[in-house]
């Protein structure tokens, strides 16, 4: 058999590769667009993109960025997204192997990844990826090791419950809506794939990074309390953070509680 590093590298050379597609999602899903037809155009000029400038990170920073037929502006959110997947599918196989608990990783990790894209670009979490997401979460259950229907179903009902007393709490309060229901579905397909720790770590993670983001905005004069965010990005966030190191910052949590 191949070395483990063999392995690493081809899973990173295919999320480069889903992480392209994923772009696609993120760009026609929101807009009820096919994302397999038609063929990737500039939306600036309309010319087809080729297949050569259309290779994952390595074409964008060929082109410095931009359309080679006009010369619009290429948004950075393209490579970030290929190499954000190329590193989750290569760290999935790092820390799990060869087996179906990277695979699981890797396609909780896509869904995230595009999640995160489709929310900062539009404050929206389809249901046509959270919904399939819990139901896809459920079913690996069955598939991971030390995994069980029971564990997925809690941690869906418990991130769903969490989320859904906050945004209760907060309407009541502020008398207007502070979150939406595609938070409260997300978080739940989370917990289907990751337990209701896996819930509380992103939730603790994404809280945090949003948190930090929201002053920093209000710093620099660039947001109000009032202001929104997209809390999916973060969400997605402590969910990588939740797949890829929970037990890690559950025990550093724990040692500094002591």
């Amino acid at each position: 058999m191949a070395p483990p590093e063999f392995w690493i590298a081809v899973a990173g050379v295919v999320g480069l590769i889903v992480g392209s597609y994923l772009n696609v999602v993120i760009h026609r899903l929101p807009e009820g667009i096919s994302t397999v037809t038609p063929a990737s155009r500039c939306p600036a000029c309309g010319a087809r993109i080729r297949w050569y400038d259309n290779l994952p990170v390595v074409s964008w920073l060929a082109l410095r960025g931009r359309c080679r037929d006009c010369g619009a502006p290429i948004s950075p959110r393209y490579p970030v997204v290929e190499l954000a997947t190329g590193l989750a599918f290569a760290g999935a196989v790092a820390l799990f192997g060869v087996r179906a608990d990277a695979f699981v990783a890797m396609v909780l990790a896509g869904l995230l990844i595009a999640l995160a894209g489709i929310d900062l670009d539009h404050f929206l979490l389809p249901d046509r990826l959270t919904l399939p997401g819990i139901g896809l979460g459920l079913a690996s259950q069955l598939a991971v090791e030390h995994g069980s229907l029971a564990r997925g179903i809690a941690g869906a009902l418990v991130g769903a419950g969490i989320l859904l007393v906050v945004a209760g709490a907060w309407e009541l309060a502020r008398g207007s809506e502070g979150m939406g229901l595609g938070d409260v579905k997300m978080i739940a397909m989370i917990g289907a794939f990751l337990g209701i720790g896996g819930v509380l770590v992103s939730l603790v993670v994404g809280t945090l990074l949003g948190s930090v983001v929201g002053l920093l905005a209000i710093a620099r004069g660039r947001g109000t309390l009032a202001a929104k965010l997209p809390f999916g990005v973060f969400l997605a966030l402590g969910g990588l953070a939740a797949l890829f190191a929970g037990p890690r910052i559950v025990a550093l949590y724990l040692g500094a509680a002591r």
